[in-house]
């Protein structure tokens, strides 16, 4: 079984609770915080969770922001997370597929509650295609 962790800063508090009471029935999830909406900064919960992520194959996490693209660049400063800034059914399904990224980034400023639970679920179902794409997932 895999874990799942999630972390926020305040801008994207919400949409992490909201995706929390929706998986939650099916998955074990992990909430790293923060606790509150009261303002912290991205790169400690990005860092907090990509090093939970890569301690175990078969981990997963789940980061958002404001924009998503913060918590990507700062996660993808450990070695061995693959953050991916999803914002569509295709890139989400490409993450995985083609990259085999760890860890799925969502704006909560950008993109609808149901949407964000959607690309979540479709993260984690989705499985790394290998082949001539694990060459170049392992120059990376």
């Amino acid at each position: 079984m895999k874990n799942i962790f999630i972390a926020s800063d305040h801008a994207g508090y919400n949409l992490k609770k909201y995706i929390i009471s929706k998986l939650s029935k099916k998955n074990k999830i992990l909430d790293l915080g923060p606790k509150s909406n009261h303002s912290v900064d991205y790169p400690d919960f990005a860092k907090k969770l990509s090093k939970k992520v890569t301690s175990n194959k078969t981990n997963f996490g789940i980061l958002v922001c404001g924009s998503g693209m913060g918590m990507a660049i700062s996660a993808n400063k450990t070695k061995k997370a693959r953050a991916a800034l999803c914002y569509s059914v295709k890139n989400t399904k490409l993450s995985r597929l083609h990259n085999n990224a760890n860890i799925i980034t969502l704006g909560e400023r950008l993109i609808d509650k149901k949407k964000a639970v959607s690309l979540v679920k479709i993260f984690l179902s989705t499985k790394f295609e290998g082949g001539r794409h694990l060459r170049r997932v392992k120059k990376i």
